[in-house]
């Protein structure tokens, strides 16, 4: 019987229909592919990461751990632990299937990561830094390890960048600040032969992507905790009325007492409706019409603020984030 190591050994050289016949996953009667035999263990992990190794040599997806709330971490920045230790496998792993991962520069310099793939076997993929003002320190572990190759993205108005010419393992990429938006990003990575990206943090980073539509995929976990203020999670410019809002395809799974939501966003356009979505229902009269407040009796707008990064990597006031998950 095929157990989940081995399993995972197959999947991360599946790359086309081909490799995953040769792999010994086969299409059962309901289409999809199963291996012949195996625990259920590695038939949960063909369940939740094929898809993502046949999605094709340019794919750009996302992730995130949250509270049922929708933040990050606490007020102060403490992220230690949003979510559990299974959702932390489930990221390394999407590290493993990457040949890139993303983070702004408030990530990197608040929670000094790693970024590697240390929970599952896997080649650890290029580590980009996004730092227009190239205000990262180079005694940050992505500049210094040697685990991993580092690609740091600096602006091309930058004198920082050139201390790190001689880094052994460090690549200095200086770009105008148009290529900081997320498409361009993306075709400037896949000119490196980088076109599987993983953008991981923070927030904020996150969030251009999603609202660039710059994403086919985002990986949502959600923790059954409850913070009531804090450094929110996904953020950005959203519709008036509900019926415009993006309602992608989305799969659920259990990642121990969390719960990860899989959103397909290739497909999904704002104001489509989904399934028996009332299209003709019009805005609630009186309902979501009033500030959403924190802890502090304050508008949301306030924690808003708080975000450790901002465009591009900058960073915004308050304490960031920490990257429970490096």
């Amino acid at each position: 019987m095929l157990d989940a190591p081995a399993a995972w050994e197959r999947l991360r050289g599946i790359r086309s229909e081909a490799d995953a016949e040769a792999a010994g996953l086969f299409r059962g009667a309901d289409g999809r592919r199963q291996w012949r035999n195996a625990s259920p263990e590695a038939e949960t992990l063909a369940d939740r990461y094929l898809s993502l190794c046949l999605a094709g040599p340019r794919f750009t997806f996302a992730q995130l751990g949250q509270s049922l709330d929708g933040f990050i971490a606490s007020r102060t920045g403490d992220a230690d632990y949003v979510t559990g230790e299974e959702d932390r496998e489930h990221l390394h792993r999407l590290r493993a299937l990457a040949d890139a991962v993303i983070v702004g520069a408030g990530t990197a310099v608040a929670d000094d990561p790693r970024l590697t793939v240390r929970s599952c076997t896997g080649a650890n993929p290029v580590r980009v830094v996004l730092d227009p003002h190239g205000r990262v320190p180079l005694r940050r572990r992505v500049f210094t390890d040697g685990a991993a190759p580092t690609l740091w993205v600096v602006g091309a108005g930058s004198e920082r960048g050139k201390a790190a010419a001689d880094m052994d393992g460090v690549d200095v990429l200086p770009l105008p600040d148009s290529a900081f938006a997320p498409h361009r990003l993306v075709r400037e990575l896949a000119r490196r032969d980088l076109g599987r990206v993983l953008v991981e943090g923070g927030g904020v980073t996150v969030s251009r992507f999603l609202h660039a539509r710059a994403l086919h995929r985002l990986y949502v976990t959600v923790a059954p905790v409850l913070l009531g203020d804090g450094v929110p999670g996904l953020g950005f410019p959203g519709p008036e009325l509900m019926r415009d809002a993006l309602r992608p395809p989305t799969r659920r799974a259990a990642l121990g007492e969390d719960t990860l939501f899989e959103l397909d966003l290739r497909t999904a356009r704002p104001g489509e409706p989904l399934g028996d979505e009332h299209a003709e229902a019009g805005q609630a009269r009186g309902e979501g019409q009033q500030p959403v407040h924190d802890g502090n009796g304050q508008p949301l707008g306030s924690a808003q603020a708080r975000r450790s990064e901002g465009p591009g990597g900058d960073s915004l006031p308050g304490p960031p984030a920490a990257d429970v998950q490096r």
